[in-house]
């Protein structure tokens, strides 16, 4: 039997309703469950860099985002990033991002996660094009 996430899809909509950025970002959750997340950034003309592409902060936000909400799913709502580390790998653009991130080993306070970020084009076909690997913290709150 599938344990049950500590953090639900509505919830983490919830969340990121509550963040200005995101709201900015115009991040939408995707697929949640215990120990992995998804999250989706339509692209748009704003959130590219000079050469058309994705902005990396952009491809980091999603990652950061995703890695935390992998790890809220074990650990629980009120988690932060500690650290994470990213390689971008090509240039991107498509219709939109989708990041997927899982932990990889947790205590009851930590969790190590990792995060894949894909551009999706029109027609669904998927290009990696960033990885990112952090450690997510619950907090006392």
């Amino acid at each position: 039997m599938a344990e049950t996430p500590a953090v639900t899809a509505s919830e983490a909509e919830e969340i990121l309703a509550n963040q200005p950025f995101s709201r900015l970002i115009g991040v939408e959750v995707g697929e949640v469950g215990y120990g992995h997340a998804t999250l989706r950034i339509p692209l748009r003309e704003e959130l590219l860099q000079q050469f058309g592409t994705v902005h990396g902060g952009v491809l980091s936000y999603a990652a950061d985002n995703a890695l935390a909400f992998a790890g809220g799913t074990i650990l629980g709502p009120h988690v932060l990033t500690r650290g994470f580390s990213i390689d971008f790998l090509r240039p991107s653009n498509g219709d939109h991002l989708r990041a997927y991130a899982e932990v990889i080993n947790h205590t009851s306070r930590n969790a190590l996660t990792r995060c894949e970020v894909f551009t999706v084009a029109a027609d669904g076909s998927e290009v990696l094009v960033a990885a990112a690997q952090g450690s997510i913290a619950r907090i006392d709150r």
